[in-house]
């Protein structure tokens, strides 16, 4: 631990220093007051071959082209970029003339220190917001004093800069909690994938089985020998057939003639409404779109119309729906009966044979007819009832196994996907992703969705307007005053949200929306602004930004 001797000895010291170092000039600051140390010469900042007596600093005349021999005047205000330019000044070809001084130095003690441009040093005028001391007016032009203010003014920046601090510091908590949030979920989807993966992987195993057994399934229902439906003979069953067709066939005659109906009486309609559009429409109106329709209306009407469909041709199609019972056409009943056929022989044979050999005989006859069906000697049959229950049951146990595996390897990409988002830093837009935040303004409420959209929604009523679709995260830089109530941009690298996109401005472009966030104790929407047509700006306050992408600026002190 240091000795409070040493402590004391080197306070002196420090003041001691201090006393010996001659004044700075009025307006030049503690960062600047290295050039100013001579007592005889000045030198000028930006041109050191430019020697003037110290007689001639501050003397309300500019001898340095960059404006360093007169920090406490306003003689060089001319060289500021945002001054207007003089008459009769030209710039000089080998001489830097870019102002050397952010401006002139207020001390302001009690308060911070700043600098004010130097085209505001007496001109009359109490700066206050930068020289709360009123040392920019010491000349005191027009009879003006200015009084010292930094007194109050400190102290009331001071109690407005502590509740800022609390703040931030309850907004940096905040942003922790959002944090961990964020960290949950990513932990969910990362565990979610894994068990996919898991899922996934039985699931594939599991179709290859269903595959195999679905294989089997239809062999086996190959290997059936069907019996004919109702004792039906081949022929009978074969006219059986036949008839279901042409009852199909009948049916789908019917379908289109009314289709064919329907067609014609809409061509009447619309072939009226064209006649009375010609018969009525103004040819002396100079629109060349409506002249061309009645010129194709007239070149169509004087075509040859091919008929669609006539009263000798509707009786054909009467007669051909009209059931086979009603015209005799074919006597089914003729062609139906039953017939003894081999396969009864077959089944006849078998009962006078043992269980066990009869059981033999039938699997290797059944072993004999899969063989020959798949070598194509063989057609295979149908059963009248469709698929047995077996087979069905296979191939819907598999149809649902491969479903599932689709689904869950849907599900995996998703989430893939979603840990590639950009979620900013530290992942915490992911926890506030699909929350909206709005504000009234004028007729109007604005509505942003972080992650999804931003909204304008009218207060009379009515739809809303998609003022942008998101599309990224960005940074820009901002340079904006805060005001006392904090809810200001300021200046430095700002994390900004780009929505895209949205409707379509009438006579414009695809509305859009620039989202440039600060750090706030809660999520809220300051500012909106139309920059340009339906291009537009929301400034909004977040803890989910505390500390990102802000540099962190030394506080000056007071001086003091």
């Amino acid at each position: 631990m240091r000795s409070p001797y040493i402590l004391i000895l080197s306070v002196v010291a420090t003041l001691t220093i201090a006393a010996t170092e001659a004044p700075r000039p009025r307006g030049v600051g503690p960062e600047f007051a290295k050039y100013y140390k001579d007592s005889e010469t000045f030198t000028c900042v930006s041109a050191p071959s430019i020697h003037l007596p110290i007689t001639r600093l501050n003397d309300d005349f500019c001898d340095c082209p960059d404006g360093s021999d007169e920090p406490g005047t306003s003689a060089c205000a001319h060289l500021s970029p945002l001054s207007p330019v003089s008459l009769g000044l030209t710039p000089s070809d080998d001489k830097d003339t870019t102002i050397a001084l952010p401006g002139f130095y207020c001390k302001n003690k009690g308060h911070q220190p700043s600098y004010l441009p130097f085209t505001a040093v007496n001109d009359g005028v109490c700066d206050y917001d930068y020289c709360c001391d009123g040392s920019d007016e010491w000349a005191r032009v027009g009879g003006v004093k200015c009084e010292d203010r930094c007194k109050e003014i400190g102290k009331e920046w001071r109690k407005q800069d502590e509740q800022r601090q609390k703040s931030l510091s309850s907004a940096a908590k905040r942003r922790k909690g959002i944090v961990a949030d964020a960290d949950r979920l990513r932990k969910e989807v990362e565990d979610r994938i894994q068990s996919l993966k898991t899922e996934i992987q039985a699931g594939e195993m599991k179709v290859k089985s269903l595959e195999s057994d679905l294989a089997e399934a239809e062999r086996q229902e190959r290997s059936k020998v069907v019996k004919s439906p109702k004792g039906l003979s081949k022929m009978g069953l074969l006219a059986q057939l036949a008839r279901d067709r042409i009852d199909e066939l009948r049916e789908s005659l019917v379908e289109v003639r009314s289709q064919r109906n329907t067609g014609k009486a809409r061509i009447a309609e619309l072939e009226g409404i064209l006649s009375t559009f010609k018969e009525e429409y103004n040819p002396n109106f100079n629109d060349e779109g409506v002249k061309r329709a009645v010129r194709s209306w007239e070149d169509y009407a004087a075509r040859d119309k091919s008929t669609i469909g006539d009263d000798a041709h509707d009786r054909d199609i009467d007669e051909i729906i009209k059931p086979d019972s009603e015209t005799g056409a074919i006597n089914w009943s003729e062609w139906e009966g039953p017939e003894e056929s081999d396969v009864d022989v077959l089944y006849k044979f078998e009962a006078y044979l043992p269980n066990s050999v009869r059981d033999w005989l039938d699997q290797k006859l059944r072993d004999l007819r899969v063989i020959l069906v798949e070598n194509g000697i063989l057609a295979a049959t149908q059963s009248p009832n469709g698929e047995s229950k077996e087979l069905e049951d296979a191939r819907n146990a598999l149809k649902a196994a491969q479903d599932n595996l689709n689904e869950n390897n849907r599900q995996l990409t998703t989430h893939q996907e979603d840990l590639d988002i950009d979620y900013g830093v530290d992942d915490v837009f992911r926890a506030l992703k699909g929350q909206c935040v709005s504000k009234d303004s004028g007729e109007y409420t604005y509505e942003l969705c972080w992650l999804d959209k931003t909204k304008q929604k009218s207060k009379k009523g009515g739809s809303q307007t998609t003022m942008g679709n998101f599309v990224s995260i960005d940074k820009i830089t901002v340079d904006d005053e805060v005001p006392p109530d904090g809810k200001g941009l300021g200046s430095g690298e700002r994390v900004a949200l780009r929505y895209e996109n949205g409707q379509h401005c009438w006579n414009g472009p695809n509305r859009r929306t620039l989202v440039v966030l600060a750090c706030a104790e809660k999520d809220e929407v300051w500012k909106i602004t139309e920059e340009e047509k339906c291009v537009y700006r929301m400034e909004v306050g977040t803890p989910a930004v505390c500390g990102v992408g802000e540099k962190k600026e030394e506080k000056p002190k007071d001086e003091l």
